[in-house]
């Protein structure tokens, strides 16, 4: 992993780790609500906060709909770094007051989750602050790997199913390079099958899929829906999310029913 000596050591919260619990015969779960934050993005976030504080980094932005956000926020305050974090309207309050808890500043912008990523990018060009943005930052990638990692240590293997959520694929990117590592390196013999998963009020790469186009469908509508963690209408790496598909043969993205 890219990790920069042991600086990590100041700011782990000990995140990792989490059980994979089996819930019936040969389906199992990763249970990453047991996160300090209460969710993966912890993995990412603990990679990318070790990585500026290495580099000496004083004060960062973020956009996020507000797992995100919360796990930079805290990691942030564990590294003494400043840090401010954008959310759209409709982020849940609860969210909001977690981030501001950590002690980072929450900007909640009116509109869509794609006009909060532009309105905190223009942020970053006028003032020059670090962009800790988890999905366009390489570093959070690192800190996702360990999703599948974890598994083949404490299963011994990676599944011949994987399921994963896909709404900015930081969880999919991170996941498939760790899978795509542990094949080249002959820790396991076949490549299982990754199924992407978006929600059906919200799908513009599953359409994209569906029309065999190389980026996000954009002409897809994208409606409220209670998996807005995942909501994402225009993913940032919709290129590199699409041609892994590809590459993996990963033909469908199922669908999350509305309300499931």
């Amino acid at each position: 992993m890219a990790v920069d000596g042991d600086s990590w050591r100041d700011v782990t919260l000990g995140e990792g780790m989490t059980p994979t619990v089996q819930l019936e015969p040969g389906m199992y779960v990763k249970v990453d609500y047991m996160m300090p934050t209460l969710s993966f993005k912890d993995r990412g976030a603990a990679a990318l906060v070790e990585h500026m504080k290495a580099i000496g980094v004083k004060t960062c932005v973020q956009d996020s709909s507000g797992n995100a956000g919360n796990a930079v926020a805290a990691y942030c305050a564990r590294a003494g770094i400043t840090c401010e974090i954008y959310v759209p309207e409709g982020t849940s309050p609860k969210k909001i007051t977690m981030i501001e808890a950590h002690g980072a500043k929450a900007h909640v912008i009116p509109g869509t989750r794609d006009h909060c990523a532009d309105v905190c990018r223009a942020r970053v060009r006028e003032d020059g602050v670090y962009y800790a943005n988890h999905v366009a930052n390489p570093y959070f990638y690192e800190g996702t790997k360990t999703y599948i990692y974890e598994i083949f240590e404490q299963l011994g293997r990676i599944p011949d199913h994987v399921v994963v959520p896909v709404g900015n694929g930081t969880l999919f990117i991170g996941a498939a390079k760790a899978i795509e590592h542990l094949y080249a390196s002959g820790a396991i013999n076949t490549f299982p099958q990754i199924v992407a998963l978006q929600s059906e009020l919200c799908q513009p790469l599953k359409s994209a899929v569906d029309k065999g186009l190389g980026h996000a469908d954009t002409t897809v509508t994208v409606s409220p829906t209670i998996a807005e963690g995942i909501a994402i209408g225009q993913p940032l790496r919709d290129r590199e999310i699409l041609a892994m598909v590809k590459k993996h043969n990963i033909h469908r993205i199922s669908r999350r029913k509305p309300g499931a």
